[in-house]
């Protein structure tokens, strides 16, 4: 068709659309006078009904792009690839890796390897856990972010976007912001129409841009005449030329076509041949089409219907096995289609046939062959198909999507194939794909002996998406007829899982007590309790805790730690010492002996609840670094592993919540901020939403910046309602402790009151765990000092019944904070001393400033000063700016002027600037640094200058400011 058309002319009618790419294109590489080295990117989108031209178009996109030096990038939907798991991500990316080795793909790819590759398609998973689908997105940003920087400009160009698999197509639509700030084009088309209803944020993805996809209109007369007369010459008249428009209605390809045609068959393009343009134009698609391919002859039909059937993989290999015919034929077959426009022309510098991909002329042209193919001859070549794939290696999943197309039979081989194809999904991060190769193996239907597995897996798949889902899997599992007791096992833990993560933490429970009331065996009896004890320690409203909790110490008496169950167990005796109150001491011992040689976060079986209460009770206990040290590990593992959804969002904001009770509050901020945006990915009122709410709330008040905390809290509905889940820090606590720093005394009253209430009844006394006490007191200080302090001093008696400085120290402060006189002076000092003892940074510089307060006073300036001037440190020292004036404030009030105190930069630097700092200081360039870190320079350069401003030095100046070990890399030069 396109060597019909003149050289030279550009596509007709389409310079508005051509205009806007060639101005996109100018902003992506720069105008060729500016030498500034601006480079702004962005998304464009083309948006049309079938014939339209959007393909063209896109051609016309990639042609200039080459033209300008880009990068590019090409992908194309398939209407029968949607259920092929990453189809559309692999064309983007496997041509760039084509041709580097596996050692070459590890050094690419770096740490995201394992979680990257298999959805890209470099490898075929054999073994290992499965990430989550946010995981793998995350890594597709790194590698093209990466690879945007290193090959800039760079031009991702989507074809037929509305058949993208779900996938891929959420990638992209995830991504396509960060396209402004990187060196890179994306440019996509799409007809409107056949979007599917999942495909909702994808509409929206120009809109998000700032601009609308460019609507392509039909062709005018005036147009489709030019076209004509390009293909057949100028002898085509004015009436000639208009007919042929109005039997195309203006539709670019069916012009093409009839003009190729009208070219073919040498007929008279006058007035008088008008009548045989329908005829023409009815061969151009459907069953005109159809009847031209027959005329080719049988084997050429069978070879374009294989290549329908195996679409993006379809080589001259496969598709001459699947249609049965001579491997010597083939080339002659494949040419006779390319003349007939059937097949796409082979492209440009193609090696042997063999080595080539076969692609139709055109979608409507695959479309049409496709479902030309008759019903049961189609499913026998999808079978075919499936076994071809197998044969040469292609992988499960690539043979899945045709196993797909066949009808039940009951056969082994389908099943088999299926199940292993669900597993290559799921370790790529597919698990909605997983579960359709799965609820397809169900329906074949699997022997009597493999159905409950089949089920189980199917339950498993639908976890992280559906938990509703995985439910009623599972409890179909468990009463199948065939079922060993080890199945039994793994399937009543998913399904406790599954409620559990979906806030029926009472059935989670039940569930795993029915199954130990049933055990046989000991282990089986005490792993299931094990889970019963963890479900219910996480519910809101267990009804008899304490009667749970002496049940648990009965039980774990006589653990010594041998294998997982009595660990988990051990894990959470300790747990349960610290929220009732025992001694730390006691609490750590359990502890100790729960870590053993370490807890896994991502393991399957087990789940992470119990490894993070094991970390959380170091912290509670007065170890916070060795908290951090399990956090850190546990954080590690999740990113390892790909799982980047709550589990990852806890981890983060757990570690910001010791960091806030150490009184680093600027880095609890960052990482409790990071935390939320993870959790909202996850979805929203979920326990990791409701704990990094709280922290942050918990954190913005330490900081003095009540308004910001506020707006979070209305931002949340946080304080509106209790969680079904226990949440840490305690919801209605944390919301009583921002009623009270706001001045709403009474209603804070209400909130403590009702959480103290609330934890007393389940036997949860210690005010380390929850704080409800002490504020409660400062709340009653006003309306009923008595009361006030015989709350204070029970939150003194429960802390030092569990034994901690920094509980001890807070308890003491809130008791002081409530007392008069001579009382008053003493708790504060003896609050000052424990806080000394402790890790509780930003309480023991909350404490110092009343105290020194307080001296000033009574009349003792000298020791009132030493008091504030050490509170004065370590507000700045915390990042607590309205204690830190407070203190100023007292110092001036006895004529002492504030120290203008140098704090440590770096405790003032984000991550992202400590990790761009440390690199910078030892001689990497910008560049490298960006590479490093998946940055684009400019981000590196904006993090440089705000790194600068806080350390209060230069580039050449910052190794001596912050110190680092790092060195420079592969031996690059020093930094510019």
């Amino acid at each position: 068709m396109g060597n019909r058309i003149r050289p030279g002319r550009r596509l007709v009618e389409r310079e508005a659309e051509i205009d806007a790419m060639e101005r996109a294109l100018t902003g992506l590489c720069g105008a060729p006078d500016d030498a500034s080295g601006r480079r702004a990117g962005g998304v464009i989108a083309f948006a049309g009904p079938a014939g339209v031209g959007k393909t063209a178009l896109l051609a016309e996109v990639r042609r200039s792009a080459v033209a300008r030096g880009c990068t590019v990038l090409t992908a194309r939907g398939g209407e029968h690839e949607q259920g092929l798991a990453f189809h559309v991500v692999r064309q983007l990316v496997q041509p760039v890796l084509a041709a580097a080795t596996e050692e070459q793909h590890r050094a690419i790819l770096g740490s995201w390897y394992d979680i990257v590759a298999p959805a890209v398609g470099l490898v075929v998973p054999k073994d290992g856990g499965a990430p989550d689908p946010q995981g793998v997105r995350d890594g597709l940003d790194w590698l093209v972010t990466r690879f945007a920087v290193q090959r800039a400009p760079v031009v991702m160009i989507l074809d037929d976007a509305h058949w993208a698999d779900t996938e891929s197509l959420d990638w992209l639509t995830g991504f396509a912001p960060r396209a402004e700030d990187l060196p890179m084009l994306l440019v996509v088309g799409y007809r409107p129409e056949d979007l599917s209803a999942d495909a909702a944020a994808f509409r929206r993805l120009a809109e998000r841009q700032g601009s609308r996809p460019h609507l392509l209109a039909p062709l005018t007369p005036g147009a489709v005449g030019r076209i004509v007369r390009d293909a057949i010459g100028d002898e085509a008249d004015e009436a000639f030329c208009r007919e042929c428009w109005a039997v195309t209605g203006g539709n670019p390809f069916e012009v093409v076509e009839l003009a190729a045609k009208v070219y073919d068959r040498e007929l008279k393009p006058g007035s008088s041949s008008a009548a045989e343009l329908r005829q023409m134009v009815s061969m151009a698609k459907d069953s005109g089409l159809i009847e031209r391919l027959e005329r080719l002859g049988t084997s050429a039909v069978r070879l374009a219907w294989a290549v329908a059937v195996l679409g993006a993989e379809a080589t001259p290999t496969l598709a001459t096995a699947v249609a049965a015919i001579s491997s010597g034929d083939t080339p002659d077959l494949v040419a006779r289609l390319r003349d007939a426009r059937i097949l796409a022309p082979a492209p440009t510098g193609a090696g042997k046939p063999f080595e080539e991909r076969l692609e139709f002329f055109h979608p409507l042209v695959a479309t049409a062959v496709y479902r030309a193919i008759p019903g049961s001859l189609r499913v026998a070549m999808h079978g075919q198909a499936a076994t071809a794939a197998i044969g040469a290696g292609l992988g499960a999943a690539a043979a899945g999507r045709h196993v797909l197309e066949m009808h039940p039979e009951a056969d082994p081989w389908v099943v088999q194939q299926l199940r292993e194809a669900a597993r290559e999904y799921l370790r790529a991060g597919a698990p909605d794909a997983a579960r359709r190769c799965l609820a397809r193996a169900l329906r074949e239907p699997p022997a009597m002996e493999e159905r409950a597995a089949v089920l189980f897996e199917l339950g498993c798949s639908a976890l992280l998406t559906e938990p509703a889902i995985t439910v009623n899997y599972l409890k179909a599992a468990l009463e199948e007829p065939v079922l060993d007791s080890a199945l039994r096992d793994a399937i009543t833990v998913r399904l406790a899982q599954a409620y559990g993560h979906s806030g029926h933490m009472e059935e989670a429970a039940r569930i795993v007590a029915a199954e130990a009331r049933a055990a046989t065996s000991a282990r089986t009896r005490l792993r299931m309790q094990a889970e019963q004890f963890m479900w219910n320690a996480f519910r809101a409203d267990e009804a008899d805790s304490p009667a749970r909790s002496r049940r648990l110490a009965r039980l774990v008496e006589h653990l010594s730690g041998r294998g997982l169950a009595e660990r988990y167990l051990l894990g959470l005796r300790a747990w349960d010492a610290v929220v009732r109150g025992e001694s730390a001491d006691s609490a750590l011992r359990y502890a100790e002996a729960a870590l053993g040689d370490g807890l896994d976060w991502t393991d399957d079986n087990w789940g992470f609840e119990v490894p993070v209460l094991v970390a959380l009770t170091f912290m509670y206990c007065d170890q916070p670094g060795r908290a951090e040290e399990l956090f850190h590990q546990g954080i590690a593992e999740c990113e390892r592993k790909g799982w980047r959804g709550s589990h990852l969002s806890f981890g983060l904001t757990l570690l910001g919540y010791v960091r806030y009770r150490r009184g680093r509050l600027g880095e609890a901020e960052e990482l409790v901020r990071e935390g939320l945006r993870i959790s909202a990915r996850v979805g929203a009122s979920t326990p990791a939403e409701w704990a990094a709410v709280g922290t942050l709330v918990l954190t913005l008040i330490g900081q003095g910046r009540t308004e910001d905390a506020q707006r979070v809290a209305v931002e949340y509905d946080y304080g509106q309602s209790v969680p079904k889940a226990v949440v840490y820090p305690d919801a209605q606590a944390a919301h009583g402790e921002l009623l009270l720093a706001t001045g709403l005394h009474r209603e804070a009253r209400q909130q403590l009151a009702a959480a103290g209430r609330r934890l007393d009844a389940r036997g949860w006394r210690n005010p380390a765990f929850c704080p409800w006490q002490p504020q409660l007191a400062r709340a009653l200080a006003l309306t009923d000092p008595a009361a006030a302090v015989e709350t204070a001093a029970d939150a003194v008696r429960r802390a030092r019944q569990f034994g901690t400085p920094s509980a001890t120290g807070q308890a003491l402060h809130a008791a002081a904070s409530v007392a008069t006189g001579s009382e008053r002076m003493t708790l504060l000092a003896e609050a000052v001393s424990h806080l000394e003892r402790s890790p509780a940074a930003y309480d023991l510089a909350h404490a110092l400033v009343d105290h020194g307060a307080a001296l000033r006073r009574i009349g003792l300036p000298q020791e009132a000063g030493d008091r504030l001037h050490r509170g004065l440190r370590g507000a700045l020292q915390c990042g607590a700016d309205t204690l830190a004036a407070r203190a100023r404030d007292e110092l001036s009030a006895i004529g002492l002027r504030s120290l203008r105190l140098r704090v440590d930069a770096t405790g003032a630097l984000t991550r992202q600037e400590q990790a761009v700092a440390e690199r910078a200081a030892a001689g990497w360039t910008d560049a490298r640094i960006a590479d490093e870190l998946g940055l684009a320079e400019r981000e590196v350069a904006r993090l440089l200058s705000a790194v600068f401003r806080k350390v209060g030095t230069d580039r050449p100046g910052l190794a001596r400011a912050i110190g680092t070990g790092l060195q420079p890399p592969d031996g690059a030069p020093g930094g510019r």
